[in-house]
């Protein structure tokens, strides 16, 4: 998707016409870019905060619940969240029966510490009708934890809103670092993993593209996508499977095998284990 910066009632609107399109296809659960409503390079804070809707209560939320409802879809979308005086970098969780649950961005990349407070949630994973959810944003993906600990609480699959942009060192023609990194994420701890990137150029700044969906095992079951299309990827998957195979042999486990007598279980957090 590309998203046009501030202008949020025409991003809505193509993002329900993607939703759409890929209900059509047989979607059930559908992913959306990182700030998907408003766009990513903010000038001023004060321009983010005009932008910023509350959440679930504003008309973005309104208008994914009522697609959502009405198709029978969960939907993972990136929003910016006004709460008070407070704004967040957020990824919504949005099922047929209405509004999940909230996700803020941990990780702060760049000029987003200039309009964004760091979330303020943890790693929740959403336990839905079509399995256990968790989210992550863009800049969240270099960080193992993020992944780990929603390994750790049960999570079946991962959704990614991400903003994806070039890295210093990457080879003309080489897969972004973003992919690798969601990659060796999926295998390590046995969990599909969706990744949905923005493309375009956006006040100087480019995006990768690149969007794909990954398999237990680590490899794509769909895309990269293109870097500077609109796309749509589409994989039809079992998140049962993942934890099913997460048993590599008659020996190895990949989350029970850790060294928890070396290192502490939830990586030195108050968030509670699940079933794995």
């Amino acid at each position: 998707m590309e998203p046009r910066i501030g202008d949020v009632g025409a991003n809505v609107a193509h993002s329900l016409s993607l939703i759409e399109k890929a209900a059509d296809g047989g979607a059930t659960l559908i992913v959306l870019p990182e700030l998907a409503n408003t766009g990513y390079v903010f000038e001023t804070r004060e321009e983010a905060f005009a932008l910023a809707e509350e959440v679930p209560g504003g008309p973005t939320c309104a208008a994914w619940i009522e697609v959502a409802a009405r198709r029978g879809l969960h939907i993972v979308a990136g929003i910016t969240e006004r709460e008070e005086r407070s704004l967040y970098n957020s990824a919504v969780v949005i099922g047929p029966q209405g509004y999940i649950g909230t996700y803020r961005k941990v990780h702060l990349w760049g000029n987003e510490h200039l309009f964004f407070e760091p979330g303020n949630k943890g790693f929740p994973v959403f336990h839905t009708a079509i399995g256990r959810i968790g989210v992550a944003i863009c800049y969240d993906g270099w960080f193992p934890e993020t992944y780990r600990l929603q390994a750790l609480q049960g999570a079946d699959i991962i959704c990614v809103s991400t903003n994806w942009v070039p890295i210093p060192g990457q080879v003309e023609g080489r897969e972004a670092m973003a992919n690798i990194l969601a990659m060796a994420a999926a295998h390590s701890n046995s969990m599909y993993i969706a990744c949905a990137d923005r493309v375009g150029v956006e006040r100087g700044q480019p995006f990768e593209g690149q969007s794909l969906i990954l398999s237990y095992t680590g490899w794509p079951v769909a895309g990269p996508a293109s870097r500077v299309d609109e796309e749509i990827v589409s994989a039809e998957i079992d998140l049962g499977a993942a934890r099913r195979a997460r048993n590599w042999n008659e020996f190895n486990q990949v989350l029970r095998d850790r060294r928890t007598d070396v290192y502490a279980e939830m990586l030195g957090s108050d968030i509670r284990r699940g079933a794995y």
